[in-house]
């Protein structure tokens, strides 16, 4: 059954619980309650069959991993499960001049969203994957901790000095441990530990990088070319004109995971120092009057689209297969630098 076809079930999440609209066509809503734990799933459940509704097309926002659970849950149990972006909802919500904000109502507005625009179908990654982005994302948060405990050792006071300095031993302890499971279990999986070789191939990708990207890009084949993982990264461009009166300037559209982002930051300056292509390819941006941050975004944005060349072939990075300087600009390119252009 399509999902057009299903009865739309909103979901508003919260660390401790969660509301849910059913929407059926023509009917008024059936609300409902239920803990974020598997005892309130397995509840959900029930109260679904109590509604005579066998299978549904479950939608709730991104928001941090609070709902992961219940979204492997009902995916499981055979219903489609859309994981939208909050903005996509928020604007939404502004079409329809909606006033009313609590849990409740914010479910019914989802529903509605799903119902309306039927948003595309989410579907889990595979588990070694998900270990991995729970590894990645854990090496993450005790590295931010670290940089903390050391921003407040430099203004302490002198008697909390040695409780803070013994912390950081103890975080960066973690940190190496986290490290060595991580890079473990890459070699553990034969498709990993693959992948991951492929993308230290790509100058001014390392280890480091290559485990973020794997972590956060899933599976792949969700993405149907280099410029939707482009747009997934939030690494395409952003044009801001209207008319004669509005003309701001072209910036990358950040709507998208900024963990993956972030990790081509310094991966992008590292390819801009050491890979001749790149360097050309900076200096012809210069030359048409371009900004260093905007040649660094569109080094970014050609990392991204490597990065799914490189993973969707299975061979090697060939710095040699980049535009060499004295040929002219490929199609993609010009189209990038235009859309640069400020």
């Amino acid at each position: 059954m399509s999902a057009s076809n299903l009865v739309a079930l909103g979901i508003d999440i919260s660390k401790a619980s969660f509301d849910v609209a059913l929407l059926k066509s023509d009917k008024r809503s059936k609300v409902g309650k239920f803990d974020n734990t598997s005892e309130g799933f397995e509840q959900l459940s029930q109260w679904l069959r109590g509604q005579g509704v066998e299978q549904v097309h479950a939608c709730l926002e991104a928001t941090n991993v609070y709902g992961h659970a219940l979204a492997i849950h009902l995916f499981r149990q055979g219903h489609q499960v859309s994981i939208v972006n909050p903005a996509r909802v928020k604007g939404y919500a502004k079409s329809q001049l909606s006033r009313t904000k609590n849990d409740r109502a914010d479910a019914g507005l989802i529903a509605r969203f799903c119902r309306d625009l039927k948003p595309s179908l989410w579907h889990p990654c595979a588990a070694e994957v998900a270990k991995l982005q729970g590894f990645s994302r854990r090496l993450e948060a005790l590295e931010h901790m670290v940089t903390q405990e050391q921003n407040r050792l430099d203004i302490c006071d002198e008697e909390f000095r040695a409780d803070i300095e013994a912390h950081i031993q103890f975080l960066k302890g973690q940190v190496e441990s986290v490290k060595k499971r991580l890079h473990e279990h890459i070699k553990a999986h034969e498709s990993l530990a693959k992948q991951h070789q492929l993308l230290t191939s790509i100058a001014g990708i390392g280890d480091k990088t290559a485990a973020i990207v794997l972590a956060e890009i899933g599976t792949l084949a969700v993405f149907g070319s280099a410029r939707q993982l482009a747009a997934f990264a939030g690494l395409t461009p952003q044009e801001f004109t209207s008319g004669s009166s509005v003309n701001g300037k072209t910036r990358l559209c950040k709507i998208g995971n900024p963990r993956l982002r972030k990790a081509l930051y310094f991966p992008a300056l590292t390819s801009i120092r050491h890979c001749p292509q790149i360097q050309a390819f900076r200096q012809r941006l210069l030359q048409a009057g371009k900004t260093k941050m905007q040649v660094v975004g569109a080094v970014m944005h050609k990392l991204i689209r490597v990065i799914y060349g490189v993973l969707k072939s299975g061979q090697p990075f060939d710095a040699s297969k980049l535009m060499p300087p004295n040929q002219a600009q490929s199609k993609a390119e010009k189209s990038l630098t235009s859309a640069l252009a400020s």
